[in-house]
């Protein structure tokens, strides 16, 4: 007869365990306040999300990964950072970073489920620390026809995927983007929308080396503003693919439907791989403006990226 383990109902199972590394961060953190019991921190006034902002703030800057760093001067900080399209917050691109204060990033969990062996839900904070991070220098081309040079620091999107296992039937994989109204002032005002922003990637191109899950930028955490505390980033497709402030990463068998698709698929079509050779619908591809120095410059095949695409995109 087999050994039968009832479990007492507050036992944890080992997919909840807090990673070593992440708890020494916040044992370091509170030790450095003189705050090591729960009353001394809640008599100190600091918030969960007060300690879960100083433990990220200690894995960075990772070190950069060279292998994956072209040799071109990046975009400055301050613009790259006050210059974003995140439709949640607004449709102005210079105004979004103004109206992210009430938005909360911490704690953050983040749901990876669907078509896998191991689905699991971690945070935000513990994804970074298990998987560890490095800083990568990306090309990144929105869609509009503009462009930057950006250092990301995070993860290969594959680590993760490969914790979690995937089925045999998994084809795709869909990322839905928090959607909070009352911490995001854009959506009352886009009320046609098919929120919660979703997006979607082929498997083979979710498990490219390329792929990345960022959680830093310019060797710092993420802001709000550019899809803090974790967001996807795919440099060889268009900026919209890349879906900020993630809340579900979802492996699927049928391909997803994603929001900007849904508006206008002649416009945002699926794959939106950057090619010169497609204009927009309103607009030519062939060239980019430099979002800092506003220099034209023309834009290659994949961003740049075709020799490390070759295989994924086979003839």
């Amino acid at each position: 007869m087999p050994n039968l383990i009832f479990r007492p109902d507050w036992h944890l199972p080992e997919s909840r365990v807090t990673p070593e590394r992440a708890y020494r961060n916040r044992r370091k953190f509170l030790r450095e306040l003189g705050l090591t019991g729960g009353g001394l921190l809640a008599a100190s006034g600091l918030l969960e999300s007060d300690v879960h902002a100083a433990d990220a703030r200690q894995l960075y800057p990772a070190k950069r990964n060279i292998a994956f760093s072209p040799d071109l001067p990046l975009s400055k900080e301050k613009v790259f950072t006050t210059y974003n399209n995140f439709y949640e917050f607004g449709t102005d691109k210079e105004a979004v970073h103004q109206r992210v204060d009430k938005f909360v990033t911490a704690p953050w969990p983040v749901k990876i489920h669907g078509l896998c062996e191991k689905p699991v839900t971690l945070d935000a904070q513990e994804l970074a620390a298990e998987f560890g991070l490095e800083e990568r220098v990306y090309r990144f081309r929105c869609v509009e026809a503009w462009s930057a040079i950006v250092p990301w620091t995070g993860f290969e999107l594959r680590k993760l995927l490969e914790k979690v296992q995937p089925k045999a039937g998994a084809k795709f994989v869909k990322f839905v983007t928090a959607f909070r109204p009352e911490q995001m002032p854009g959506v009352a005002r886009l009320r046609g929308y098919p929120w919660p922003y979703t997006e979607g990637l082929t498997l083979g191109e979710a498990m490219h080396p390329l792929t990345m899950l960022a959680t830093g930028v310019y060797g710092k955490p993420l802001p709000k503003q550019n899809g803090a505390p974790i967001r996807l980033v795919v440099p060889w497709k268009y900026g919209f693919k890349s879906g900020k402030s993630l809340v579900e990463i979802e492996l699927t068998d049928k391909q997803p439907k994603t929001l900007w698709e849904t508006l206008s698929p002649e416009e945002y079509p699926f794959e939106a791989n950057v090619d010169p050779a497609i204009p927009h619908a309103r607009w030519s591809q062939a060239t980019e403006r430099v979002v800092d120095s506003g220099d034209r410059i023309r834009t290659l095949p994949l961003n740049g990226y075709a020799a490390q695409l070759s295989a994924l995109y086979k003839k």
